[in-house]
């Protein structure tokens, strides 16, 4: 598996990227999921994958090498959003040659990529594709995209990131993302290329592969883990069954009905002088007590 991530910023761009496959508890590998198609001084563009390794890599080497059957490459797409058709008719591609026999073995036909960079004259621009070969595009409302074991990494995310966000700031909470998601998933794993465009620049600004021995990765790590631990003991613990007015950590209060369902327990197992009364029809009451 993997997990990737890409930002779409005011100031540019941030993409960061693990490099552990494996089809297996005992066939894990290392296969990095970044690629840069980069012409400096004219357009600067990132493509990173999830999924299928064998899918991938052929879409890479086509969209590489070849492009489009009609002589469209990305290297002469005239727009960002025009090398995107490009690679979603290269997975098009590849899915017509390849998934039949895929599926003739029980392997589905898996690929997920994020795609960013800068074409000069226009702005810098992120997209989303997904197997079928349809894209989506990061807009100022959705300012980042994740594939592979998004959900461990994605909160931090929402709480920090924005169109606003400096690349540094940006880079920063990636990396805790990624932290995140390497201490919850074991199919996630390090190195991790992590690259930092700056918008206009057509090359690649900053980029460094990071390993269990980077020392700032390491900093982070330990300085997130110790000030989560500081933020939530320092969260007042939940006072129950207190009036609201009291303090203003009442869990469960005094005036609120709060019951859970239960199911009631067979006769076979509760004692017999705990069984509750059985119900009395209206004949089986005591005279004095019908109602007429």
């Amino acid at each position: 598996m993997t997990y990737c991530v890409a930002m779409r910023l005011d100031a540019g761009l941030v993409f960061l990227s693990d490099s552990r496959t494996n089809a297996g508890v005992d066939q894990v590998g290392t296969f990095r999921k970044m690629t840069v198609f980069e012409n400096p001084g004219e357009r600067m563009m990132v493509l990173m994958t999830a999924g299928n390794l064998a899918i991938s890599q052929s879409i890479r080497q086509l969209i590489g090498e070849h492009g489009a059957a009609d002589g469209r490459s990305i290297w002469s797409a005239s727009s960002m959003y025009e090398a995107a058709q490009i690679i979603g008719e290269a997975i098009r591609t590849v899915h017509k040659r390849d998934a039949g026999a895929l599926g003739g073995f029980g392997i589905d036909f898996n690929v997920s990529i994020i795609f960013g960079g800068q074409i000069k004259g226009e702005r810098c621009r992120l997209f989303q594709i997904y197997s079928a070969g349809n894209f989506i595009e990061s807009e100022t409302e959705n300012t980042y995209f994740q594939i592979g074991e998004a959900k461990y990494g994605k909160p931090i995310l929402d709480r920090v990131i924005n169109a606003t966000t400096s690349l540094d700031e940006a880079a920063k909470c990636s990396l805790i993302s990624m932290d995140s998601t390497l201490r919850s998933n074991i199919s996630v794993g390090l190195p991790l290329d992590l690259l930092i465009y700056e918008t206009e620049q057509l090359s690649v600004t900053r980029f460094v592969t990071i390993d269990e021995k980077n020392q700032y990765f390491q900093m982070l790590r330990s300085t997130w883990g110790e000030q989560l631990k500081h933020v939530f003991e320092g969260i007042d613990d939940p006072v129950w069954d207190a009036a609201p007015e009291v303090t203003s950590n009442v869990i469960s209060s005094t005036n609120a009905y709060s019951k859970p369902v239960r199911v009631a327990a067979p006769a076979s197992v509760v004692p017999g002088d705990q069984h509750p009364a059985p119900y009395q029809t209206l004949a089986q009451q005591p005279s004095g007590d019908k109602q007429h």
